[in-house]
Formats: structure tokens, sequence, C-alpha cells
């Protein structure tokens, strides 16, 4: 597939009532239509090295996940098989899934303890995938491979020297788009991740892993919030659907309860904290993940 070549916009969000500060927004969810936010930048480097190719993506996700719902739309634009190792009992459905099915991924349901050893054990996929050879290749949870770094990266370099701020903030999943984050900062700056499931001190052996393996030093200048998940991954309270349609009517700024809504709902009371200081210049990433939102409709 090809990538475009020009960066996403930033946007100025001005408000004293609502966040209680001037935001900057890095608009990635505008990058691409449909393979968005910090998926497009995650799987850029890693489709682009299979171009020409003969070759069958496999993946894991949940029945909700952008990265599947992504790597769908690349694998077609692009021209290659995919699979999909979806967290479930058969039978499971969901719109994200239909539109894989629709885009030509196939869909094959695992337990929640083989998806469990999905996420441990980086060749573990290859038993369920029936005469598994070398043209099948493996990308893991969310695209959070060392690869995805350098194009995560870029959203740095994309930034002008007038606009490179002080904080950068971003949701974390899986830490891959905080490590390239850090990466592209090269030790400029501080990044602020606000982890959007429970028990998530580990991601910091995980960015560790990442930085190491992708050949970037051990950088140190960030801070992961683990109390901002709202009652875990996929939870999404009455209070924070609130919040995201009161954010998205003042700003006409889309935003979800997965990622992006506990992010700037983290935003604001890190600022009621008066976390930052009067001069700092904060920039939120937006990474996306629209298509989610379905899942918390009514």
């Amino acid at each position: 597939m090809q990538f475009p070549s020009q960066p996403s916009p930033c946007q100025l969000l001005q408000s004293t009532a609502f966040l209680g500060r001037e935001v900057w927004v890095k608009r990635d969810d505008l990058l691409h239509p449909e393979v968005s936010g910090n998926k497009f930048r995650k799987l850029k480097y890693q489709l682009s090295a299979l171009e020409g190719k003969q070759a069958t993506l496999v993946t894991m996700g949940g029945p909700w996940s952008n990265h599947l719902h992504a790597l769908a739309h690349a694998a077609a634009l692009g021209g290659w098989p995919a699979i999909g190792l979806v967290r479930g009992a058969a039978g499971l459905d969901s719109a994200t899934l239909d539109d894989c099915r629709q885009l030509g991924m196939h869909i094959q349901f695992v337990s929640r303890e083989d998806y469990r050893q999905l996420r441990e054990d980086p060749q573990a996929w290859r038993r369920h995938i029936a005469a598994a050879d070398d043209s099948h290749v493996w990308l893991p949870e969310g695209g959070s491979a060392p690869a995805a770094l350098r194009g995560v990266a870029e959203l740095v370099d994309e930034l002008s020297t007038e606009l490179l701020p002080d904080v950068i903030m971003v949701a974390c999943g899986t830490g891959a788009t905080l490590a390239g984050i850090l990466a592209g900062l090269q030790g400029r700056g501080r990044v602020v991740g606000i982890a959007v499931l429970k028990d998530a001190d580990y991601l910091h052996q995980e960015i560790a892993r990442l930085l190491q393996e992708a050949g970037y030093p051990a950088y140190q200048n960030y801070e992961l919030i683990t109390d901002a998940h709202h009652g875990g991954y996929g939870k999404a309270p009455p209070e924070l659907r609130q919040f995201c349609r009161e954010f998205s009517q003042e700003f006409g700024l889309p935003i979800e309860p997965v990622y992006t809504g506990k992010l700037f709902h983290a935003l604001r009371r890190l600022q009621q904290a008066q976390v930052f200081r009067a001069d700092e210049r904060v920039l939120a990433v937006h990474t996306g993940g629209m298509q989610g939102a379905r899942g918390f409709i009514g």
C-alpha cells in the first residue's frame, strides 16, 4: 500500500473552562481514512518491508481491536491475505469483525488462555495456522514490534521547532507508541502516558524492551499514569461517556472512551491538580481509533 507522506496537522484547543489551558493536539486520526493514528505509524515500516513480496499477514486482537481493523484495510490495499486470531468464542461478532471479514481477513477465534500465550510466546501463533511457513508474517498485538518505533518517531520530526512541546501526552495500550515518541524526542522534553488498562506497571518493561530491541537508548524522560483507566480496558462508565460527548461538542474533535477519551480526561485532571507549569507547552496525540467507539453506542 502507499503511505501518504503528508504530516498530520496540529490543532490548538483554546479553553479555560473545560481543559483549563491551551492544548495542542497532533491529529494523527487524520493520517489515513481507515489505517489511522498510531496504527498507521506502527505498521508503516513493517508493511513497507513487504512491498512486492508474497506474504500472508497474521496478527491478534480483541473483537473491537483498532489494530485488527487497520491491518485488514492495509492488507486489502497491499494485496496481502490476512488472518486475525481473535480473543473470544466462535460466533462472537462485532462491527469491527464484520468490517475485517468484508475486507478479506480470515477471522479465527482463540481462547483467553491461548490469547495469553500469543502475547508471551513469539512463536505461539504458528500452532494456530495450518501449514504455516516462511510466507506467513507475524505482527504482534497492536502492531507493537520494534520496527514500529521508527514510524512513531516521525511524529516528533513533523513538529516544527516552534511547536516542539515541553510535554507530550498519549494513551497507552501496549507501550509502543510511547516508546516511539521517546525515540523521536531523543531525550528532549517529557512524555506522559495514560494507561488504558488495569495493572499496567508492566508497561515500563515493555517500553524498555522495545527501545532496546529497536536500537535506541533507554530513555527515562517519561511518566506512566496507571490510575486513569476508568475500570480497565474497554470499560466506559457513564461519566467518561458524558465527558467524551461534551469534549467532542465543544471542540468539534471526535474522541472515544477506549483511548482518547481517557487521555483527555486525564489531561484535565492533571491540569486541575496543577501538575503542569503555566509556561509549559502541552501537546496531546490523537491516536485515532474512532471505529472502536461503535461498541459503546447507546
